[in-house]
Parts: C-alpha cells; sequence; structure tokens
C-alpha cells in the first residue's frame, strides 16, 4: 500500500485462513522526499511525465518487495498472490467520476513471478460507488461478528467504518487525516520536515476552537454518506484559503488547530452515524502515530462513553492494516469470489474488484 501521504510503501505478508487474517511480517519503505513531492504533484503533470512516474513506482515497488523478501527469508514461490492498491495521483467521486492510481504492477509480477491484483476502485466506480472507502470490507471479514465497533484510519485522508454482529457494514471518509498536519509542516520548515512527529508542534500550541467549529460546518461534513475525497481537498489550496499566509511566528497554534480539526472531524462522523451500541474507536494509519490526536479524539468522545485506542492494542501494527487489506481483497479476487463491501461505497451491489495479471 502507497497511501495519499505519498510517503512510502508499506509491506505486509499475511495469512487468511476462515475469516482471519494473520500478518506475520511487515515493513515500511520510505520515499526520497523528492519522489514525495513529485507525487504529490502529479495532478499537474503531463501525460510523458504521469506514464514515467507509473513505469519508475513499478519499478520501485518490485525492488521494495525483493528487499522485503529477502529480509524476512520469504521464497517467492511460497505467495498465492500479492495485492497493489497503487498510488492514487487522483480520485474525483461523483456521477461522472474518476479515479487514477500510478505503479505499473507488471514489473512486480515479473520480479517475483507470482500473480498480482491490482487497480480495485474503478470496478466499483463502474458499479455507481464512489470508489472508497475499501477497507470496510477488511474490518467487516475481522469484526462483523463481534460487538459494535467503530474503525478510524488516519492516513492523508481519514476514513470510518462501522462492524459488528447486527450492523449492517458501512463506511466512509471522514475529513482530512494528516493532509493538512503535514502540508502545514512542509511548509513551516520549507522542505526539511514533512510531519509532526508525535504532535510535538500541536502538544505546544493552543487551538483556535471557534476555527474549527467553522470549518465543520462546510459542505462535505454536512453530506450523507457514501463519501470519499481526494488528498487534494485538503491540502495546500485548504489552508490558502480558511488560514491565509503561514509562518514560523504562529506553527504551534496552527498545527495545534489543524490537530483539533481532524480529531474534531472524525468525533463528528462517530457521534452522527455510529450505530447503537458503539463504544469502541480502534484507530489505524499513520495518525494512530500521533498522541496528541489521539488525545483530541478521546477527549472529544469521552463524554459519550467511548474508548478510544490504537490497533497496536490489538497486536497490529497501525500502517499494517492496509496492505493487509489488499492481501486479502487480492487474495479473494483471485479466487473468483467478491471483495467489496458496497454499503462502504455506494456501489449497486457486491463486485469481485481488481485486475489480475498473471506471470
Amino acid at each position: 500500500m502507497s497511501g495519499t501521504s505519498a510517503d512510502g510503501l508499506s509491506i505486509a505478508l499475511c495469512r487468511a485462513a476462515g475469516h482471519s487474517l494473520k500478518v506475520l511480517n511487515f515493513s515500511n519503505y520510505p520515499y526520497s522526499r523528492a519522489l514525495q513531492e513529485r507525487i504529490l504533484a502529479a495532478s499537474e503533470m503531463k501525460t510523458p511525465e504521469l506514464s514515467a512516474l507509473n513505469f519508475e513506482l513499478g519499478r520501485l515497488w518490485a525492488g521494495f518487495v525483493r528487499q522485503f523478501c529477502r529480509a524476512h527469508k520469504v521464497p517467492y514461490k511460497s505467495i498465492a498472490v500479492i495485492g497493489s492498491h497503487g498510488q492514487t495521483v487522483w480520485h474525483a467521486p461523483g456521477k461522472k467520476g474518476h479515479t487514477l492510481q500510478l505503479g505499473e504492477a507488471s514489473f512486480i509480477v515479473e520480479e517475483t513471478g507470482r500473480p498480482v491484483v491490482c487497480d480495485f476502485r474503478p470496478a466499483d466506480m463502474a458499479a455507481g460507488g464512489e470508489g472508497a472507502p475499501l477497507i470496510p470490507f477488511l474490518d467487516e471479514y475481522l469484526f462483523g461478528g463481534g460487538r459494535p465497533v467503530a474503525l478510524q484510519n488516519i492516513g492523508g485522508v481519514g476514513n470510518i467504518a462501522f462492524a459488528g454482529k447486527g450492523v449492517k457494514t458501512f463506511g466512509f471518509d471522514t475529513g482530512p487525516g494528516n493532509s493538512l498536519m503535514d502540508t502545514a509542516v512542509f511548509a513551516l520548515s520549507g522542505g526539511r520536515r514533512s510531519y509532526d512527529k508525535g504532535g510535538e508542534l500541536a502538544w505546544r500550541g493552543e487551538p483556535d476552537r471557534e476555527k474549527v467549529q467553522k470549518l465543520l460546518s462546510l459542505p462535505f461534513f454536512r453530506r450523507t454518506p457514501p463519501k470519499s475525497l481526494d488528498r487534494n481537498d485538503f491540502s495546500k489550496a485548504f489552508l490558502k484559503e480558511h488560514f491565509g499566509r503561514i509562518n514560523g511566528g504562529n506553527s504551534r497554534d496552527l498545527l495545534a488547530t489543524l490537530n483539533l480539526f481532524t480529531a474534531a472531524s472524525i468525533a463528528l462522523a462517530f457521534k452522527k452515524f455510529a450505530p447503537r451500541g458503539s463504544r469502541e474507536l480502534i484507530v489505524s494509519g499513520g495518525g494512530a502515530l500521533n498522541p496528541a490526536l489521539l488525545d483530541n479524539i478521546s477527549a472529544l468522545l469521552l463524554p459519550s462513553g467511548v474508548r478510544v485506542r490504537s490497533c497496536a492494542e490489538l497486536g497490529l501494527h497501525p500502517l499494517a492494516k492496509e496492505p493487509a487489506c489488499f492481501a486479502l481483497l487480492a487474495r479473494l479476487a483471485l479466487d473468483g469470489a467478491v471483495n467489496h463491501c458496497p454499503s462502504a461505497t455506494g456501489a449497486r451491489g457486491p463486485r469481485i474488484l481488481g485486475k489480475v495479471i498473471r506471470p
């Protein structure tokens, strides 16, 4: 999985049996700052540049798979299938929506000699869905038989899913994940830093609570699910429009405000749409590694008696959940089985997502 933050590739080796999915090994491979900048600027590229980036990412990922398998002593022949979500560079849901993920998977097939399933979103959109979020399928697979629970992923964009016994699994994008905070830190540091490590800047600032409430009145937060976002919906242009010129003098307060805004958008989604009996929010993604963000979410949901915790407490690395999901989706696609949660995306019905490339 290469997420909307475009900061690296996460690889998970998984074993699926029944309705269990076990992560056996996990590694994250960071991108260079220059590559990250190019990925985030891909929406402005011309066709030759996009084509070149597509192949560059495919070659790079094939190399990362080689490194991963060597490091964890995994013979290629022991792998049933590899799932590659691809790098989203454009996502525009809607009646005539379209989406684009880069990272030519043929290079992974050529490296490993194993089948690869890729390009999962288009089949959902062809069936009238938003193309995202796709992770609720995994949430239903793992948590559909237990007590009602909410599962929040915080990558570049935030998305939530609700699952449990008696709950018709559904999910949607909640708003900004790490995107606004990352964009602000990158600008404030002159490109020397790409994120607020551990929420250090946010801890030291004073959030503008009035601004946060104003932002929560924007049209996206009033929409009912299904709904999804592109990372660019909450990035540089958003900061400029709602915060004006940012500089070092207001960096801590700005980060505190953006952190609280992200937390408040998540809390709002839970309060508005959580099924009755939901008393737990399990967080994954890079945002689960930000203590300031988790504390803000906890404080906002505490009056409702909701427990907030990282998926690390369940033995799953916060960055391993998404690649594990696409491992599962790939395995099911290879078997010709449904790997889709249409109630999360708004598609007309269950589908088999992904395109299979065989060696």
